[in-house]
């Protein structure tokens, strides 16, 4: 089933359901703070292993004990997709377990 983007609406819908994610233009995206370097790394290194799962990707960036993240879907042109929420939806799940907030 070929992916579509989501309309304004759709994407404000599912932005209401993931506190801390806002939209960033043409993307979505969150930044967490973590206790440590080292909790921040270990926590890109679980993200990492999600994307290959889901085998979408997004930008992600490494701060002293921050993580910061930006998703859409390349392949429909930089649109968000349903992809996108669902790899932010696996986030969420995980950052606790890292102490992220």
């Amino acid at each position: 089933m070929p992916v579509e983007p989501l309309s304004q609406k759709e994407i404000e819908d599912r932005l209401a359901e993931l506190p801390g994610w806002s939209q960033d233009g043409d993307r979505i995206a969150r930044s967490y703070r973590l206790g440590s370097h080292f909790a921040a790394t270990a926590m890109v290194v679980h993200i990492a292993q999600v994307q290959e799962e889901l085998d979408h990707h997004s930008d992600l960036t490494l701060g002293y004990n921050t993580v910061t993240l930006t998703v859409n879907t390349h392949s429909v042109g930089g649109a968000v997709t349903e992809l996108d929420f669902r790899l932010a939806q696996r986030i969420e799940e995980l950052a606790p377990g890292h102490g992220a907030h």
